[in-house]
This record gives structure tokens, C-alpha cells and sequence, in this order.
């Protein structure tokens, strides 16, 4: 499969180019202007960084709710339209706009939309022609309004104070992933969802046409890996939506099978290409695409990749970056991903973001599964649970043909559902959000509220910071042990699960834990902090070593998820410094988050190396064990 550099691989069209650059920017921190007409603009900003952000030009951290940005943008030869869109049409595609947005070509309203982690689309085919015939660019221009003190709106980790403090980061306004140019067809595929069933051994598509109808269209789809054709099929189309199961061949025996089946150990992925064909047979349009052969589920108390018991081990990514804060390159992403796989881990729980389509691009091609969490709305109101909810099935639309995504989190550590134990209501709106999530996608387990306080779950998860490895093995070195944790109030003094919910044989993953800061210079005075701390590298490396290997041995974890990737801002216990460099040796830090296999009695004292610590302590201590390089 060829490497994709589209912005949104899993609809990859040849003709599109990126608008990202230098617009015109402005303030508007009383809300004054209400036209595009009306702005003074005294600014130029990097488009697509935020305003807050150094790479912006901007790096303004004040309270600003509403921004304004402009362009005047120039268009190319092979972009030419006719009002009607009688040879295509022009489209300018919005990553994500934080928060409610409104977008205008040459002072004509052309979209609006909310929700800040979402993509949109604006038509400007009709801007476009007159333009053209004009011999002069199309201004856009886009309003952002994004009150940085409310909290009923889906926001994450930003921050409301002005300063970030605690857990929270700094705020991100307006434009903060890409802004992209696409000429369409006249018909054309607006929507293609694929995913791989590995139980029928087969590919289930969707797919939408927009645009104008024309009789006898067709949709051909051929499916490869590498270069070995699997399916070549051929379906009529008898209205502008269509969904099909497109039969793969099958060896019918595991060692085959095996070969074509996604994992973090396999990550193959099959290519897809589609093509909107006239009556004629002529290509209307054509994109590009792939998908996966791959199940994740639960059963028996595990986790379960491709009908197996798998061992989740996953790092908590806030996915955040000193100079440009929620927004990075391509390159940056892809080397997220490469670190958190040089790490030894094979997932990510991406925290509290809905990161770029190139992430988890990234995430499919190396073979990183995700759970993919939505940000949090902090109160609890009508209003925040019609936004929280509407942009969530946006989220789900965008990002559900991903092979990576193996699980899905609505609500993270009751943040908007601060009475759940008590008032009935939100216990009504978790399930709720559970319930939803299940309908629209029934193939990916679903966390209802990830950490405590569980209502609705396929997965019990549960955050822990205990520093000390004892503590960690005994809360759950045993089943019977972590079934007593479960049913008490440990840890932070909350109850993991709510009265009504039975666990029946759920997984229990430790979603949270870790988060050993590493201060080199000593223990610092001011905000920076960590949930436990250490002063050398030797004491960083052991604590963290410590930690993994008694978790590794805890008999009634089906997983883990540790805090956390890399250092973010005030919060220093990350593996990796912000700019990712390690701490420690890639090396070591990787082996022991793959897991040690227990060793022999050394006759060492328990409480210096307690059981299940395995070969890397040894070699630390100056035991090197046989047969292991």
C-alpha cells in the first residue's frame, strides 16, 4: 500500500492542496463585529496554529472569544468551475475549528458549524466561477467564537483560568488543524466507510454519492494487498447511497489467515480503490481508501484481538507540544507514534483530544491501537449534553473505519457528570452515551466512564496512582483481590463501581497509573509536578521498573495504560521530555513495559525486588541472566 500524505487518507482525492500559511487574523474580544466587512485586520497568523501558540506569530495566551481570519485565495487552472458546478465543485475542508465557527466567501455565508474537534466543509463553487470570470481570488473568511470561560461546551484539557494550573494546558482558539482545498466532480463520493469482518472473512463498504445523479452510475471497487488483487466487484447503483459485502478469499486455515490479519505485531493493511463509474463505464470520480481485517471485543475477563486474548499495554498520550500546543506536523505525528512503538507499548490511550485523521493514519500503518476518548465538557446541563452528544457522533462518523481505534470513551473520570453516585440523571446520561456509542458502532468495546464510578461498561477501568508496587499488587495481584478493590472505595476515594452494575466477567485494566516525575535539577518549588517523584535517572529508571513489573504480575489486570508519554506542560511525568527526547534509554524503559518473565529466588530482599520483577532488575544489579539478549 503506498503511503498516504492526504489529509484524510481514508477518502484520498487527487486533486486537493493544502491552505495552510499565512492568513490575515484579528481580535474581536467584545464581539463588536459581526460581518466580515466590518473587521480591521492589524494581524498575520500561521494557519493552522492557534493563536496561543508560538508557531502561530501569535502567541497571545489572553482571553480572546472571538477571532477572525482571512484569505484571499488565488485559483489555480485545473480548479476552474461553472456556477452550477456543471465541471465540479470546489470544497475548503476544516479539520477542526474551536469552537462555533462561520465561514463567508466574498461576504456570502457558506457554512457554519460547532464543536472544536470536528471536521466541516464549505462550498465555494459559486464564489469560485464568479471569480474566476473576474480574474480575481475568492476571500474567505472565518469567524471563531470560543468563550474560554465555559465549561458546558466539549473542551478537554483547556484550561478556563488564564494560567494553565493542575491538569489543565492552555487554550486553543480557532484554526488549529488543517485547512484543505478539494475539486470534486460533478458526482462524486462524499462518505466511504469500509471495515474488515474477520469473522465472514469479507469487507463490509458504505459509501454516499453527492452531487448530481445520473442513471446507470456504477461503483467499481477493487481491494489489494501489495500487489495481489483479493476483489474486483462491480454493483449498479439504484440510489445515491449503497452498502455491499465484498467476499474475500479465504484459506480457511489459521497459518494462512494469520497473513492478512491486522495486528500491532502484523499491521497489514488492505488498499482499496473506488471508482464512480458513468453509465458508459467512463470514471465519474475516483478515490482512494483501505481497511483491515481485524475483531476486538471482550470475553471470559480479557480482552480479545482477533479472537485471542491479548494483554493490552498502553501509554496515556495528551498529545499536546510545547510551541504549537494541540497542532503538530505530519512528521511529528508519525514520530508520536514510532516513539510510543519504540517504547514498547501497543496502544494509546489519546487523552482528552481527537487528534488528526494523519495520527491515526500513522496508528494503523505501524500498528498503535487507540481508545479514542472524547474531550469533556465540564458542567452538567440540557445544553452540554446536546453538544457533548451531537459532536461525539460526529467523532464516531469521522474516525470509524480506522483499524487502530479499538475502543471507544465517551466520559472520563465522571468530568461533566460530577453527582453521578447520586443523582440519577447522569447515571441516565453515562448509560446513555454507552448505549449510543454501541448503536452506532456494535464492533468496538465501549468504556462508559473511564477510571470509576462505572454504570455502563464493556471494560472496567481503573485509575490508581499508588507509587509504592506493593500497594499495586496488592489491590490486584489476584482476582479475588481486585474483585475486593472493585467492590471498596480505593482508590481516590471512589467507588469503581456504582450500585446496579454487575461486572459480570469484564476485563479490569488499569487505565491510569504511573506518572513519576523525573525533576533533575531537585524537587522544584513551583507548578511543576507529578504524581510521585524522583531526582536521578538510576531512581527514575528503578521506580518505573518497579511499578511495570509489579503490574505485570498482577494476575487480575487484563491491561494496563501508564502515565504518561511525554512531559506536558506543568505536568513532568512523562517518559519522554516535551520535545520527546527520553529521559532514559529507549531501550530499557521498552523492555520493561513489554513485561519481564519472572526469575528465579536471587535471595534478594522482597521489599528491594518483589516477585515478578524478572531479568531486567537483575541486570541492573549486576546479574546478567543466561540466554537473554
Amino acid at each position: 500500500m503506498h503511503l498516504s500524505t492526504h489529509p484524510e487518507p481514508l477518502l484520498e482525492r487527487a486533486k486537493w492542496r493544502s491552505l495552510d500559511g499565512q492568513w490575515n487574523f484579528a481580535f474581536d474580544d467584545d464581539g463588536v463585529w459581526q460581518h466580515p466587512e466590518d473587521v480591521q485586520f492589524d494581524r498575520v497568523i500561521q494557519v493552522p496554529y492557534a493563536p496561543e501558540s508560538v508557531r502561530s506569530g501569535i502567541h497571545d495566551t489572553g482571553f480572546h472569544p472571538v477571532v477572525w481570519y482571512r484569505l484571499d485565495l488565488h485559483l489555480q487552472a485545473d480548479e476552474h468551475v461553472t456556477p452550477h458546478g456543471a465541471d465540479g465543485r470546489l470544497i475548503v475542508h476544516f479539520g477542526a475549528v474551536d469552537w462555533r465557527a462561520s465561514v463567508w466567501a466574498d461576504g456570502a455565508l457558506v457554512a457554519t458549524h460547532e464543536g472544536g474537534h470536528t471536521p466541516f466543509t464549505a462550498d465555494i463553487t459559486r464564489q469560485a466561477s464568479r471569480a474566476q470570470a473576474e480574474q480575481r481570488p475568492v476571500r474567505l473568511v472565518v469567524r471563531a467564537e470560543d468563550d474560554p470561560q465555559d465549561l458546558s461546551k466539549p473542551r478537554g484539557k483547556q484550561d478556563w483560568q488564564r494560567e494553565p494550573h493542575s491538569i489543565w494546558y492552555p487554550r486553543t482558539t480557532g484554526i488549529w488543524q488543517t485547512v484543505w482545498l478539494e475539486h470534486v466532480p460533478v458526482s462524486y463520493l462524499r462518505r466511504l466507510k469500509l471495515a474488515g469482518d474477520m469473522e465472514g472473512w469479507r469487507v463490509a463498504l458504505e459509501a454516499d454519492v453527492a452531487g448530481r445523479w445520473q442513471e446507470g452510475m456504477e461503483l467499481r471497487v477493487v481491494l489489494k494487498k501489495g500487489e495481489q488483487v483479493l476483489a474486483r466487484d462491480r454493483y449498479e447503483l439504484q440510489r445515491p447511497d449503497i452498502a455491499r459485502v465484498v467476499p474475500l478469499p479465504d484459506p480457511g486455515i489459521d497459518d494462512f489467515r494469520n497473513d492478512l490479519l491486522w495486528s500491532p505485531n502484523h499491521p497489514v493493511l488492505i488498499s482499496a480503490t473506488v471508482q464512480l463509474l458513468s453509465e458508459s463505464g467512463a470514471v465519474i470520480d475516483e478515490v482512494r481508501s483501505y481497511t483491515a481485517l481485524r475483531s476486538v471485543g471482550v470475553r471470559g475477563g480479557r480482552f480479545m484481538l482477533n479472537g485471542r486474548p491479548w494483554y493490552l499495554k498502553m501509554v496515556l498520550d495528551q498529545g499536546y507540544w510545547p510551541d504549537s500546543l494541540m497542532t503538530a506536523t505530519d512528521e511529528e505525528l508519525r514520530r508520536d507514534v514510532e516513539l510510543t512503538r519504540e517504547l514498547g507499548f501497543d496502544g494509546a490511550r489519546k487523552h482528552q483530544k481527537i487528534e488528526s485523521p494523519r495520527y491515526l493514519y500513522w496508528c494503523d500503518v505501524f500498528g498503535l491501537m487507540v481508545w479514542e476518548e472524547m474531550p469533556s465538557a465540564y458542567r452538567f446541563t440540557p445544553e452540554a449534553v446536546r453538544r457533548l452528544s451531537r459532536e461525539w457522533e460526529e467523532v464516531i462518523e469521522r474516525d470509524i473505519s480506522h483499524p487502530c481505534i479499538v475502543a471507544w470513551v465517551p466520559l472520563n473520570e465522571s468530568w461533566g457528570v460530577p453527582n453521578l453516585p447520586t443523582n440519577p440523571a447522569h447515571r441516565d446520561y453515562v448509560q446513555g452515551l454507552y448505549y449510543l456509542t454501541r448503536t452506532l458502532d456494535p464492533s468496538r468495546p465501549v468504556i462508559g466512564n473511564d477510571g470509576w464510578e462505572h454504570v455502563a461498561t464493556d471494560i472496567v477501568t481503573v485509575h490508581d496512582y499508588a507509587a509504592d508496587p506493593q500497594v499495586l499488587q496488592s489491590r490486584y495481584g489476584t482476582l479475588a483481590q481486585t474483585a475486593t478493590t472493585l467492590e471498596g472505595l480505593d482508590p481516590a476515594d471512589r467507588a469503581v463501581l456504582l450500585p446496579g452494575f454487575k461486572p459480570a466477567e469484564h476485563p479490569v485494566m488499569l487505565s491510569e497509573f504511573g506518572g513519576i516525575a523525573y525533576f533533575p535539577e531537585g524537587i522544584p518549588a513551583g507548578s511543576a509536578w507529578g504524581y510521585s517523584t524522583v531526582d536521578s535517572e538510576e531512581s527514575f529508571i528503578d521506580a518505573h521498573l518497579y511499578l511495570m513489573a509489579a503490574v505485570h504480575a498482577c494476575k487480575g489486570l487484563s491491561g494496563f495504560c501508564f502515565t504518561q508519554l511525554t512531559d506536558t506542560f506543568q505536568e513532568r511525568n512523562g517518559l519522554l521530555n516535551p520535545d520527546r527526547t527520553p529521559k532514559a534509554d529507549l531501550r530499557t524503559l521498552a523492555r520493561s513495559n513489554q513485561g519481564l518473565r519472572p526469575q528465579r529466588d536471587t535471595g534478594l530482599d522482597p521489599n528491594l525486588n518483589p516477585a515478578g520483577y524478572g531479568d531486567l532488575w537483575h541486570e541492573r544489579h549486576g546479574e546478567v541472566v543466561p540466554g537473554d539478549d
